[in-house]
């Protein structure tokens, strides 16, 4: 009888039966890009991801707007029960359905043009949305908002994450291909002051979250609250 060979800490056994059983976590194909060719920059998504999870801490039934393959949704799913990802391109939606399938988590999935019409799915609590504003163009970011207002209960915490306009020329050639709508820090106080009554900025630079001068930011987070009633919405 062939002998079952353990690992030198007993502590670590379980990692490997674990990964005989359900096999390897596969990164997604965004995760796995980053992961080949600028290893630190996972190290900065999953950075906006914990962000996320601590200030949505407690929420019940969040959205995610712009998910792509939900490889950093986990850690969302680490602090609130229930998750529903969104995403405009199907071929990211059906990776990330595949992958999860495998996993027993609270996370359901839904190809959806935020630009075009409010996601399924309920009232939410909570909901973020990072590296998305900044890849629809202008003319339709009013509509995106109004869409995402509308299933947002009123006191709910919406965070919009995106690149600083002020660090564009560190931008890596993929980044500046996609990027049609960049902000400064006045810039997206503005556009979510239409829609919250409050609206507040943090800076980012690599995985660091502060309250540091905006301009020399690489990437932006705003914490908004409090839905403003529709008839003040100059959205």
């Amino acid at each position: 009888m062939k002998k079952i060979q353990k690992a030198r800490e007993c502590q670590y056994d379980v990692q490997f039966e674990t990964i005989k059983k359900k096999g390897a976590i596969k990164l997604g194909p965004t995760a796995s890009h980053l992961w080949r060719n600028d290893p630190r920059h996972v190290s900065f998504l999953l950075a906006r991801y914990k962000f996320c999870a601590k200030m949505l801490a407690g929420k019940k039934n969040v959205l995610e707007i712009g998910c792509g393959d939900a490889f950093g949704t986990r850690l969302v799913l680490q602090t609130a029960p229930k998750v529903h990802a969104v995403d405009f391109d199907p071929l990211f939606i059906n990776w990330a359905k595949k992958q999860y399938k495998k996993e027993n988590l609270a996370v359901t999935f839904q190809v959806a043009d935020i630009t075009k019409r409010s996601p399924a799915n309920g009232l939410f609590d909570g909901a973020y949305a990072l590296d998305f504003i900044e890849h629809i163009k202008t003319n339709v970011e009013k509509i995106a908002m109004n869409n995402i207002c509308k299933v947002l209960a009123e006191d709910a915490v919406f965070i919009l994450g995106t690149p600083n306009i002020t660090a564009k020329k560190y931008a890596g050639i993929d980044s500046r291909a996609g990027h049609v709508n960049l902000k400064t820090a006045d810039d997206l106080r503005s556009l979510l002051g239409h829609y919250f009554k409050n609206v507040f900025i943090f800076s980012m630079n690599d995985e660091v979250v502060h309250t540091g001068f905006y301009p020399m930011a690489n990437y932006l987070l705003a914490v908004t609250s409090v839905l403003k009633k529709k008839q003040d919405n100059h959205g």
